[in-house]
């Protein structure tokens, strides 16, 4: 028996949600666009955890709140676009900057400490983005909408907080817990 397929994300604040949104906006209809995240959805994953086995769940939380509570402070930013899939575009991404090594780091920690409570994480670099839409397998996808997403979205934030998010298929995700950062 499993708690669900969970993830560790930084979401963004109001403010840069709200530019953000404005942005896609303004080619959320245009011809060979994605299919669109939701806003309430937006965050930047750190840490991919799977299906989670409810045996190892409260290890878990244990191993991930005092990585958070050791984070070093940090403050991002979204900027640009880009997309996974050369040839055929598969997701449109917003960019991050800012304290991205840093984030990195944390991303490590966090994936250290899933392992070592016994949950099975990719070892695989982070590459900071906020998905903003899938091109689904059939759909004829336009790469020009990097161009159009170029620039800041919204202001620089501090990260005050890391949550553990559910993400049930088919249905929204669910916030399970979340940790405060040191500089909350």
């Amino acid at each position: 028996m499993s708690v669900g397929r969970l993830f560790v994300a930084v979401s963004p604040p109001a403010p840069v949600v709200t530019a953000l949104t404005r942005a896609v906006d303004a080619v959320r209809d245009a011809p060979g666009a994605p299919r669109w995240v939701s806003p309430e959805s937006f965050h930047v994953t750190l840490a991919f955890l799977g299906d989670v086995p409810r045996a190892r769940f409260a290890g878990l939380i244990g191993a991930l709140g005092p990585v958070v509570a050791g984070a070093p402070p940090m403050t991002l930013q979204l900027d640009g676009a880009g997309r996974f899939g050369r040839r055929r575009p598969r997701v449109l991404w917003a960019g991050v900057v800012g304290d991205v090594d840093a984030l990195s780091v944390v991303a490590d920690r966090l994936a250290a400490a899933a392992r070592h409570a016994g949950v099975p994480v990719e070892d695989r670099p982070l590459v900071p983005h906020l998905t903003l839409g899938r091109w689904p397998g059939t759909a004829q996808a336009d790469p020009q909408l990097t161009d159009a997403l170029v620039g800041e979205h919204g202001p620089a934030w501090a990260v005050s907080e890391v949550v553990l998010w559910r993400s049930p298929l088919g249905r929204p995700y669910e916030r399970v817990t979340s940790w405060a950062t040191h500089q909350a």
